[in-house]
């Protein structure tokens, strides 16, 4: 996923390649494999738009899970909700790591709650202004910041949107910066939440937005049926799970023999049929037609060679 928002909308086809996030030049890996984070390094989380945020602290203060921060983000000053400490980051390169301001007073909660009542009266009259000028977009979330005079607009549409005189219009009603963001579909679904096909909330809302991009590759290697409507989430990309996942599949699946893998065993040829890495089961077919179903434990790479022993 991108390191700020989508800002490709792709048309809607049967080609499972579109299923697909973009791949980028992305190499925080790499930058991070070498590189020893500051401790206690904190994941905050700025709950507009479920945007996770890696920060550290000053020395005097000590944080607890559920205390809320300013920080320093791409728009300004904010607020934001320590998740805990991480003793693990992913998906972020050493200059993302933010300081934190300070903690959060009561009178900047007290803040909060009062802009998030404007937020409710900023989305109907965008709404409104968008109608006036004809325009084909859908307003996603709206956010004022904690400690910057300025309202964030997050939309969607399917294509480009020339918004240079709404936000004239809308300057002139609010009288302070205005910042309109054209988003893509798994910030759409990060930012509104819901519920997935499994039953539980959105990976990239509840779980982690700093995925690495998913792609068929991990579908076909964790065996899954390439039908797009089963390997594809409510914003019509790859599932996140997906990618989470895939590092694990791909770990057990060194510990299994490959499908197609032939040895002698009782007697006859036998191939490898299914390498199941959840159930750590393998089946294969025989020449005289026997199918065995065998756990892993049973199996041994001896001498470049799979086999089975007792």
């Amino acid at each position: 996923m991108s390191e700020v928002f989508e800002n490709d909308i792709e048309p809607k086809s049967d080609d499972l390649s579109l299923l697909e996030d973009p791949v980028y030049d992305d190499r925080s890996a790499e930058e991070a494999e070498n590189y020893v984070f500051p401790e206690p390094l904190y994941k905050t989380k700025l709950e507009y738009s479920s945007e996770g945020v890696y920060a550290t602290a000053p020395d005097n203060v000590k944080l607890e899970a559920g205390d809320f921060v300013i920080i320093p983000t791409r728009y300004g000053k904010d607020l934001a909700k320590v998740m805990g400490i991480s003793t693990t980051p992913v998906g972020i390169r050493p200059d993302d790591v933010v300081m934190i301001e300070r903690k959060a007073t009561a009178q900047d909660l007290e803040r909060a709650a009062e802009l998030r009542s404007k937020e409710e009266s900023a989305f109907k009259i965008f709404q409104e202004k968008v109608a006036a000028h004809h325009l084909d977009m859908k307003l996603i979330a709206t956010h004022y910041l904690l400690e910057e005079q300025k309202v964030l607009f997050f939309f969607s549409a399917e294509n480009r949107v020339d918004f240079r005189e709404l936000v004239k219009d809308l300057v002139s009603v609010f009288k302070m910066r205005i910042e309109l963001r054209q988003i893509g579909v798994r910030d759409e679904s990060r930012i509104t939440g819901g519920l997935g096909v499994c039953g539980r909330p959105y990976c990239c809302h509840a779980v982690s937005d700093k995925l690495r991009p998913v792609s068929i590759r991990m579908a076909k290697d964790q065996n899954l049926s390439l039908n797009s409507m089963k390997i594809s989430g409510q914003c019509g990309r790859l599932l996140c799970c997906l990618s989470y996942e895939y590092d694990w599949y791909a770990e057990a699946r060194r510990k299994l023999p490959n499908e197609g893998v032939k040895f002698f065993y009782d007697g006859t040829t036998f191939r490898v049929m299914e390498s199941n890495p959840l159930t750590t089961m393998v089946k294969m077919i025989g020449d005289d037609g026997r199918i065995l179903e065998i756990p892993v434990s049973r199996m041994k790479y001896i001498d470049g060679k799979w086999k089975i022993v007792s």
